[in-house]
């Protein structure tokens, strides 16, 4: 997400280090992200208007907006560090390992650490954040398109790791991504229909292994 441009309000504003104006704005960014997800979790999605949001974070609507293209990005954005997750993953695996390997080592030791990301994390506020989510259509409408961009990283990244045509690469990284979305949401509804964790933990290393066996078998250039 491209950064808004800062309002050359003051000069001490100008004159500041760059590093100390791109921390100003990442806060600010967080900010009113929390803040909208605050008022989300509290009132519903549908139901809060990105006026209001605008009003509880102390900015102008089009002040938020240069941070946000969209109220579901103010959500979502929490997603935006893992769009090349898998693609980082592949690109930086130790020299002799596959892209398949790489993928699994990485998504058990999310599981390891509890990474909301792969679903395993009992937190409330990482419960409350999911049921918003998968709760609201138009933020996993929007959900897709972050997913779409994951798979066009990692499909680049699995032809300059191990060849192949476009659409093959392409194929493979649409399957994999598939993967890891259907594992994170099996092992967060089982988080929250109550299932404990170090027992969810078991079945999702079990599930993961054997996801990544099927891939194996269907992917072998990659693997």
């Amino acid at each position: 997400m491209t950064p808004p441009t800062e309002s050359p309000a003051s000069t001490r504003t100008s004159e500041a280090p760059p590093g100390l104006r791109a921390r100003k704005k990442q806060r600010r960014f967080e900010e009113i992200s929390e803040t909208a997800i605050a008022l989300f979790l509290e009132k519903g999605f549908e139901k809060v208007s990105v006026a209001e949001v605008a009003a509880a974070a102390e900015v102008s609507k089009p002040t938020l907006f240069r941070y946000f293209a969209s109220k579901e990005d103010l959500v979502l954005h929490r997603f935006a560090d893992h769009e090349d997750e898998a693609a980082r993953t592949v690109a930086s695996r130790p020299t002799g390992l596959t892209a398949l390997d790489a993928l699994h080592r990485h998504f058990l030791a999310g599981l390891d650490r509890h990474d909301p990301v792969t679903g395993l994390n009992d937190a409330e506020g990482v419960l409350a954040f999911h049921r918003l989510l998968y709760g609201t259509p138009s933020l996993v409408a929007r959900l897709h398109g972050y997913q779409n961009r994951s798979e066009q990283a990692l499909a680049t990244a699995l032809r300059d790791a191990h060849g192949g045509t476009p659409l093959e690469a392409r194929l493979a990284a649409a399957q994999i991504i598939a993967v890891h979305r259907v594992l994170a949401e099996h092992n967060w509804h089982r988080i929250a229909s109550g299932d404990p964790v170090p027992h969810v933990h078991r079945a999702a290393i079990t599930a993961t292994n054997e996801a990544y066996a099927c891939l194996r078998a269907g992917l072998g250039r990659y693997a």
